[in-house]
């Protein structure tokens, strides 16, 4: 058995000043700074998310390969963070991301019929995004407010005890 004790690094042969925005690199830089230089890897995940918001909150392949370029790290590597987490979309989305947590507690507590509701009364599939543009409607594996279920997380907001009510109250007070 063995462990790998450092990352897999690939040196892209591309000068990293051309790489993404000069603000995006200084963010990116500030999570490198976290990790020891040979794990500048870590940054992975911030890094990503720095780039989606930047980008109208989802993630193109040319923008995954400029974050594996500057983070020296195999492309496939970053595909394969940005398709596990829920978190990263890689298609256009709406103004506005509705995220409903499916996890047990919160399918116990009305998630399901929260979700229904979405489906009709926004004429949008788990997945998909409104014809106006407005919100994409997603699952989202597990919010991680168990106690306070059903969960909804709109944008980068948390939303618990939300009943189909409570959800139009606040896709309403959206734009």
């Amino acid at each position: 058995m063995s462990f790998r004790t450092t990352p897999l690094a690939v040196i892209h042969d591309v000068d990293k000043e051309t790489l993404l925005t000069p603000e995006l690199r200084a963010e990116i830089d500030k999570h490198v700074a976290k990790y020891p230089p040979e794990w500048k890897q870590s940054a992975v995940m911030p890094a990503l998310t720095l780039v989606q918001d930047h980008n109208g909150g989802w993630l193109t392949r040319e923008l995954m390969d400029q974050v594996a370029a500057y983070l020296d790290m195999p492309e496939t590597a970053v595909y394969e963070v940005a398709t596990f987490y829920a978190m990263y979309d890689l298609e256009p989305v709406g103004r506005h991301k509705v995220c409903v947590c499916n996890s047990v507690s919160c399918m116990l507590g009305g998630a399901e019929e929260l979700m229904h509701h979405i489906e009709e009364k926004y004429k949008v599939e788990p997945g998909g995004t409104t014809a106006d543009g407005k919100l994409t409607f997603k699952e989202f594996e597990c919010l991680g407010a168990c106690r306070h279920a059903p969960v909804v997380m709109v944008d980068k907001t948390y939303h618990e005890c939300v009943t189909p009510d409570d959800i139009d109250k606040i896709i309403d007070d959206l734009d």
